[in-house]
């Protein structure tokens, strides 16, 4: 027996809690998951991806985009067999019956949000504080930017309050206007392409950093455009509130992938045939940096720092919302305690949740503020990637074991060699021989031990309330190991 997504209750002792208002439609999904995707990846890691690899930049936003699409078909089929929020979360204790392991594997997904809207915050706070001084980039102790960013946090916290309604209407607004920021880019960059003498050596030339090899530079610079193509997973835990999530996910989420994967090819390549490469690796915001070369004295070059902005505000805005109903739904399953399961009975959103992600996003953000130490945008990124690629590796395990578990409606099925596949890509990526930068690590580490100390209080708190096992998995067969 599966949990009912309108069941509501989070054990015998708590209330019942209202259902999760249904709002998305095709339309709608489409919409979240392109502007979740675009953004802070691509207005602001495009030049330290071509710092990896040289001009031929556009490589590692295509293979990015391979191994997200690989790991995309396991959560098609998952998401549509199960159509809950919790996502990840929800599907390796289906498959494995570990509290543990799934307690972590929630702890990092989350992680993995809150550390990408911590990312956006502060690209959002440098493309203010860039558009305020009239183009000119703040250095990186900057006070200004933390400020900023705090300030942000906030909003998005309650804009995140006020409703999923809402929240996807801002998405909305801000994912047209991150996307026409973006076709700004190409049409300018193109335009100065057919008029002038474009750089295309610089387009296919691989320029290495402290000669390493091809191989290891592409996985590298990958390992940090994984983090632009990041965003498809995160709708998923959206599902409660899609009108008919079966029939939908497929078509949207694959052609979600494909728009963005296309826009962010185009994007690098102009990026690298009009600004050289050192310029881009060393700028905080390549692609304003790629309008203003292409076209200085065109008027609308001067609105990109301003578009940017508001483009990073809703890679930050989608991601806190998936965070916070991430924690609500495996909160709803019992997972961890039942006070972020509240739902504000006026709004109908999860309000403990969304106070507890932004708290833990403030604090992520004062902790790396404090030693700016090379791009924080870049660590946080690569960051987000790692954490995100370990859960991708264990998702595409888990709907192989989860064949065995039948449900009464069609789904969608991916091959068993495409999931094979997505384990493997994704795995090797997450691995110190990619030539990741040591600190995302370290910054992994301690979010994932903070995670375990809170698993540990979890289950003290559950070993006093009797109540260490939901009751709604009473009836789930744990799969495979266990």
């Amino acid at each position: 027996m599966t949990v009912s997504a309108e069941a509501g209750a989070t054990g015998a002792d708590q209330p019942p809690q209202p259902a999760l208002r249904r709002v998305l439609g095709w339309k709608l999904l489409l919409l979240f998951i392109v502007g979740d995707i675009l953004g802070t990846g691509v207005y602001a890691l495009t030049g330290q991806v071509a710092g990896e690899v040289g001009g031929a930049a556009w490589v590692p936003f295509l293979v990015a985009f391979v191994v997200a699409t690989l790991t995309a078909f396991s959560y098609l089929e998952l998401v549509t067999k199960y159509p809950q929020a919790a996502g990840a979360a929800l599907y390796v204790h289906k498959a494995f019956g570990i509290h543990f392991v799934t307690f972590i594997v929630l702890f990092t997904v989350m992680c993995s949000g809150i550390t990408s809207a911590t990312t956006a915050s502060r690209a959002f706070a440098v493309n203010m504080v860039t558009a305020l001084n009239g183009g000119d980039s703040p250095s990186a102790t900057n006070p200004a930017l933390l400020f900023v960013a705090v300030a942000f946090l906030l909003l998005v916290m309650f804009i995140n309050f006020r409703g999923v309604a809402e929240g996807v209407g801002t998405n909305v607004v801000l994912t047209l206007v991150e996307l026409s920021g973006l076709l700004m880019v190409i049409f300018i960059g193109f335009w100065f392409i057919v008029g002038h003498d474009a750089n295309w050596d610089a387009v296919v030339a691989f320029d290495t950093p402290e000669d390493k090899n091809v191989f290891v530079a592409v996985t590298a610079a990958t390992s940090l455009a994984f983090f632009a193509m990041v965003g498809f997973e995160d709708s998923v835990n959206m599902a409660e509130e899609c009108k008919d999530p079966v029939r939908i996910f497929p078509k949207v989420m694959l052609s979600g992938l494909g728009i963005t994967a296309a826009i962010y090819v185009l994007i690098a390549i102009c990026a690298v045939a009009i600004v050289p490469v050192g310029v881009l690796a060393e700028s905080e915001v390549p692609l304003v940096d790629v309008v203003e070369t292409a076209a200085p004295d065109f008027p609308i070059s001067q609105l990109l720092p301003w578009i940017s902005m508001f483009a990073v505000a809703n890679s930050a805005l989608i991601n806190m919302m998936m965070a916070s109903r991430l924690l609500y739904g495996m909160s709803k399953q019992g997972v961890l305690p039942a006070f972020l399961s509240y739902v504000h009975p006026g709004r109908r959103t999860p309000f403990a949740a969304i106070v507890f992600t932004t708290v833990i996003a403030l604090c992520l953000l004062v902790y790396v503020s404090a030693d700016p130490q090379g791009s924080i945008v870049g660590l946080l990124g690569g960051t987000t990637a790692l954490l995100l690629l370990a859960v991708f590796t264990v998702v595409n395990i888990a709907v192989l074991v989860l064949r065995r578990d039948k449900v009464a409606h069609k789904h969608f099925r991916t091959r068993v060699g495409i999931a094979l596949a997505g384990a493997i890509t994704c795995g090797y990526l997450t691995l110190p021989i990619t030539g990741r930068d040591p600190e995302q690590y370290a910054i992994a580490g301690w979010l994932l031990l903070f995670g375990v100390i809170l698993w540990a209080i979890t289950y003290w708190y559950n070993k006093r309330t009797r109540a260490t096992r939901h009751a709604a998995y009473d009836d789930i067969p744990p799969h495979g190991i266990g």
